[in-house]
């Protein structure tokens, strides 16, 4: 169960650093960002499809650049991230009673 959690939070974070490469570098390709980055084309290439579905970002001819919706999210972020971490944090188990096995 958390193994999986930690997986989806690596995975946030690769497709947020993909996201602050575009707005820093637009346009910017795969190629690129995997040589900066050090992931895999082919991981970058599924952060970008992400990013894409969700409007923060689209191919040109130069490679991938923001749209309109991008400084919203940006302005966003931060809020989301900090009430995810409140959650989070509330879910910690301090205090119980030992657990026998």
């Amino acid at each position: 169960m958390i193994d999986r959690l930690e997986k989806e939070v690596d995975m946030l974070e690769r497709h947020l650093q993909v996201l602050r490469m575009v707005i820093e570098n637009e346009p910017i390709g795969i190629v690129k960002m995997s040589n900066e980055t050090g992931y895999p084309h082919h991981k970058v290439r599924y952060s970008l499809r992400v990013l894409e579905e969700e409007n923060l970002i689209e191919p040109s001819s130069q490679g991938a650049i923001t749209t309109e919706r991008t400084a919203e999210f940006v302005d966003e972020l931060d809020d989301k991230l900090d009430d995810i971490t409140d959650k989070i944090g509330g879910m910690r188990i301090e205090n119980a009673p030992e657990v026998e096995n």
